[in-house]
């Protein structure tokens, strides 16, 4: 059966109203604000009504049961590579404090960190880390975790740490030649890398001394409230009576970040990193290897008379990981009947049709990347879907398409930490320990980049041109690559 509001394409795909395609997401929204904010709940069960939702619209449109069974195993498909990465880094966590290497990067940062300047330091720290190795996943895993310690012990409010490593984290993400986004934006907007990086340079830097100015300032209160030179005293003699501390330790993480440098694929730099930290649970800590492998899989155990040093060190291990894989699986069930279903491409060209000149497209296309992180759970597609929708209206507006890649990032690569069940709200919640809401307004980059794209669209500064014949130039590579891919 074809419910009337909707009709079938030449390819055989079916076109849903506007009104079809937000079903899934009101309701899927609404049980999400009930949850969360009522019921103070887990994000799982709404993210599956969303998705029961969606397959009942799509079976009313026409869709076949398997049709729609196919989707929600493509979209977890989409996630497979992100759930690797989510167990590697439980693994990380644990071997990492079972072996001391956690408790040398505190006890060292402790040492040299002045309080006043901690935030301060540790965004810039992540930013130069994730500019040099292209990953805000990796420097959060590594020295997101060392600076979550570190901050905590000086008795720094959590989720303003978590803001500032994020911050600094997605600014090298975002800048990076070798970041997986930067990339992904690039190609598909036609646009050559560097000056892709280059044109983000307008919005970016910006947001970057925004943030550091923020940090900057609530630094210097969060030290005035924060542990005093005692407490401070008393964790680190209680991590020196339950650790060797020795700065060969940081050797491991060191080990890790020039992997990733020399362009090592992430999961075996992570692989290196787990097995350097399990043989230093055995061999520097002194552990068993019982022990050291109860570690990998269900976290490290202590218990001491600091409370600090117990919270801190009672983490990691694969079952930690678990809850975080469990909700990535569930939200991409979500983003995958809404995208292969052609729901969300039907909300796309409803935006395109209102969307008009210079502000009206960039505006349309950072809050469409924004409203797909909401919506489809997935970084990467929240560039790959509005790069479809709108590169041939930025050429035929004689927009420059490093306008569009650009905006791609500020809308897409930036947001996706502000939802709980985005991939990267997931990874970073499991990673760092801190929910959405809790860093969101610490978050401080992620959230004024996206402002200030959109204030250079409004006065249209930092925005590029081309001519006619750059125009005509642009149509026929595209034109070109259409055609060789439908050969294909």
């Amino acid at each position: 059966m074809t419910n009337k509001n909707s009709r079938s394409t030449d390819n055989g795909t079916k076109e849903f109203s506007v009104f079809s395609a937000l079903i899934p997401l009101f309701i899927m929204i609404s049980a999400m604000m009930v949850a969360i904010i009522i019921l103070e709940a887990d994000p799982h069960v709404p993210l599956i009504l969303g998705t029961i939702t969606g397959i009942i619209v799509a079976l009313v449109h026409g869709f076949k049961w398997k049709e729609t069974e196919e989707m929600l195993y493509k979209g977890i498909t989409l996630a497979l590579p992100a759930i690797v990465i989510i167990m590697l880094v439980g693994l990380v966590i644990g071997s990492w404090i079972g072996g001391g290497v956690v408790a040398t990067m505190i006890y060292y940062g402790l040492m040299i960190i002045d309080p006043t300047y901690f935030l301060l330091t540790i965004c810039i720290i992540c930013s130069i880390v994730s500019l040099a190795i292209g990953s805000s996943w990796s420097t959060m895993a590594t020295v997101g975790v060392a600076g979550m310690g570190i901050g905590m012990s000086m008795g720094i409010n959590p989720a303003i740490i978590a803001g500032a490593v994020i911050s600094g984290s997605y600014f090298g993400d975002k800048m990076s030649p070798l970041s997986d986004t930067t990339n992904l934006a690039a190609g598909l907007t036609h646009t050559d890398l560097f000056e892709h990086i280059r044109h983000m340079l307008y919005t970016t830097i910006p947001g970057l001394i925004i943030a550091l100015t923020v940090f900057f300032f609530i630094g210097r209160s969060s030290a005035a409230a924060g542990a005093s030179p005692e407490e401070i005293s008393s964790m680190m003699t209680a991590m020196q009576e339950n650790f060797v501390i020795t700065p060969w330790l940081l050797l491991v993480p060191l080990a890790v970040i020039l992997c990733i440098v020399i362009k090592f694929p992430a999961l075996p730099a992570l692989g290196i990193g787990i097995t350097l930290g399990f043989l230093a649970q055995i061999f520097i800590q002194g552990g068993s290897t019982a022990e050291a492998m109860s570690t990998l899989m269900d976290g490290f155990v202590i218990e001491t008379t600091n409370e600090m040093v117990n919270s801190l060190f009672n983490a990691g291990g694969l079952m930690s990981m678990m809850y975080t894989v469990s909700l990535t699986i569930v939200a991409m069930t979500f983003a995958g009947v809404l995208e292969y279903s052609g729901m969300l491409k039907a909300l796309m060209n409803q935006i395109l049709k209102i969307a008009k000149g210079t502000f009206g497209l960039i505006s349309a296309t950072v809050l469409s990347a924004i409203a797909t992180n909401a919506t489809c759970s997935e970084q990467y597609i929240s560039i790959v879907v509005p790069s479809r929708m709108y590169l041939r209206s930025f050429i035929e507006n004689n927009l420059h398409t490093k306008n569009l890649s650009r905006s791609l990032e500020d809308g897409g690569t930036l947001t996706s930490v502000f939802f709980a069940w985005n991939t990267c709200g997931v990874f970073i919640y499991g990673t760092l320990g801190v929910a959405v809401w809790e860093y969101a307004p610490y978050a401080v980059l992620n959230y004024s980049v996206p402002v200030i794209a959109l204030i250079l669209a409004a006065t249209g500064i930092g925005i590029q041109k081309t001519t006619d014949a750059e125009k005509k130039a642009l149509l026929d590579e595209i034109y070109n690559d259409e055609t060789k891919t439908a050969a294909e």
